[in-house]
């Protein structure tokens, strides 16, 4: 059991105050996120047809929850794990033009998640994606849509610390944007994850550019799949990737904190060298790939962002139990009620 307790920790508000808390961020943050950019809401699925190439393998590791369909002669269906590549077939289904995009509510199972403080076999995330020309798949597009999310949420932290004063702000203004290639030349002793904790507690907020590819160390600062994030195109001082990930300082947890993964999407050139890279050559007889291939899907930008972590991160909560409802071992229950941590 994986499990950090704050020293002398008490939760600022109780459940009750919570529970109408997350209900305000929520709904505060996803209607200012769709103005930002451009964004409609849209239904999406829970589960989709396996073998379809539509669900997002993640790191390329983890095992989707699966289950056989009686009246569809046996087909199996996966719980999606994102909806990465799904966004992209809304997008063409909808007709949505360029400068304009989707947001949905995605919710999902990992059964192989190791349960500590932010992890849980629940994920929920606002999927968003967005319609973008070809002249905008650039590193200073990229940017431009990172600083229009942060500023949703430093306005989200400033609304919710004007509702319940005893909780302050902590984000800084502006994020910082950092390249995985520099800060493993900056900090070439330390892991990624080190990396990131350095970082983040310096800024404050920092989004790491770069996630998935091969860094000249011979390492990847993160695992990313092939077919959605562009993780290999060149951006600038001879560093590639399109994609990376936005970071906060957590203060309770005392951690890098992850909040985002995005990037611009990969074209049709991205995807054929990604799936060479990984040896996956295959994928591109899967009925999402040929869409792709054959130009029938639009060039995105597109990401996922906890709601629970979001929550939990402005609400100072010590784990993402006191925000949503889940499963969490026995020991870890007792642990947590022991040191004033309310799961729900």
């Amino acid at each position: 059991m994986k499990l950090f307790i704050p020293e002398n920790y008490r939760s600022i508000l109780d459940v009750n105050q919570t529970e109408l808390a997350i209900k305000q961020i929520k709904d505060f943050f996803q209607m200012n996120l769709a103005a930002e950019l451009r964004l409609r809401r849209v239904t999406a699925p829970l589960f989709v047809k396996q073998g379809t190439g539509i669900n997002d393998d993640l790191n390329g590791v983890e095992l989707p929850v699966s289950f056989p369909i009686k009246e569809m002669n046996g087909q199996v269906a996966e719980i999606v794990q994102s909806l990465a590549k799904w966004k992209r077939l809304a997008l063409a289904d909808l007709r949505i033009r360029e400068g304009y995009g989707l947001y949905t509510d995605m919710n999902a199972i990992r059964p192989e998640e190791e349960l500590d403080n932010i992890h849980s076999l629940y994920v929920d995330q606002w999927d968003w994606e967005r319609v973008i020309s070809a002249e905008e798949r650039n590193l200073g597009f990229l940017k431009k849509i990172v600083r229009k999310i942060y500023s949703v949420m430093v306005n989200t932290e400033f609304y919710i610390s004007d509702n319940y004063p005893e909780i302050e702000t902590q984000l800084p203004e502006e994020i910082t944007f950092i390249h995985s290639e520099e800060l493993a030349a900056r900090y070439p002793g330390l892991t990624p994850f080190e990396r990131e904790m350095t970082v983040a507690k310096k800024y404050g907020a920092v989004f790491i550019i770069g996630i998935g590819g091969i860094m000249p160390n011979g390492e990847a600062h993160d695992g990313r799949a092939p077919d959605y994030d562009d993780w290999t195109t060149p951006t600038e001082k001879g560093y590639t990737g399109l994609n990376g990930d936005i970071i906060l300082w957590n203060d309770m947890l005392q951690r890098a904190f992850e909040i985002s993964s995005m990037g611009i999407r990969v074209d049709r050139n991205a995807l054929l060298k990604q799936l060479k890279i990984r040896g996956l050559d295959g994928r591109k007889e899967l009925m999402w790939h040929r869409m792709l291939l054959n130009g029938e899907l639009p060039l995105t930008i597109g990401g996922g962002i906890g709601q629970s972590r979001l929550c939990m991160f402005f609400l100072k909560k010590a784990h993402i139990g006191e925000i949503q409802s889940s499963i969490w071992p026995k020991e870890m229950i007792r642990t947590c009620k022991h040191n004033g941590i309310q799961l729900l």
